[in-house]
């Protein structure tokens, strides 16, 4: 049977043109490819290599079904028929990293019929895009951390005694009988710049005088 290796039918499947070993391939993606660390069709996700999985290993996504699971196009993982080297497509790959970050997958094993009992770790995801032109990926972020922006402070505002100056009420409110007696018989000038009248009542109109109000008024302006 043929034996086919992960680098290649990666790359046939993604379209993804990098070459090498693949646990070269997330350090040669940089600058190329852009990365991130969400699964998406079409993404290839790099393993590092662990335990006897020297070379790492790469595999593409064809699906991904909830936040903690894929399914992968693959080749040369599990043995099947006694032989390795063998493509398995559409196979469960489950993120079991506490964070939910796809830092440590477990991926299904054919001679189990199950998945793998190992935690593989995982660099992350290589996208089909040129860095800055993909789509709706979570791209890694920057060595150099973010500026922390800072809360607008909003302008201060003060508002004067004269906030209400040439506002004009919306309806014009007649003054009442009593405000204009008191204001003729008081001095109150009728427009700026006009003396005030010195001459007072000696008392107030008799439908005032009865006016316990009008009363202190005139008591006060004694």
């Amino acid at each position: 049977m043929p034996y086919l290796q992960c680098v290649p039918y990666a790359r046939s499947v993604s379209g993804i043109q990098i070459y090498g070993d693949a646990l070269t391939w997330w350090e040669q993606a940089e600058g190329r490819y852009a990365r991130g660390h969400q699964p998406k069709v079409g993404a290839v996700m790099s393993f590092a290599p662990y335990g006897r999985m020297e070379l790492g290993h790469v595999a593409a996504v064809s699906r991904v079904v909830d936040s903690r699971t894929v399914l992968l196009r693959h080749a040369n993982w599990s043995p099947i028929g006694g032989h390795r080297g063998q493509i398995e497509n559409d196979v469960r790959g489950v993120d079991v990293s506490p964070a939910n970050d796809w830092s440590q997958v477990r991926v299904w094993y054919a001679p189990i019929g199950d998945l793998g009992t190992t935690a593989w770790p995982v660099n992350g995801f290589i996208y089909p895009d040129k860095p800055g032109k993909q789509k709706g990926y979570m791209l890694l972020a920057s060595s150099k951390p973010a500026p922390v922006a800072k809360a607008a402070e909003a302008p201060r505002q003060s508002i004067g005694a004269d906030f209400l100056k040439g506002v004009r009420p919306e309806v014009d409110v007649k003054a009442s009988p009593v405000r204009r007696q008191l204001a003729m018989s008081y001095g109150v000038p009728k427009s700026a710049g006009a003396k005030p009248v010195v001459s007072r009542p000696a008392r107030l109109a008799p439908s005032l005088s009865d006016d316990p109000i009008g009363r202190i008024i005139a008591a006060k302006t004694r």
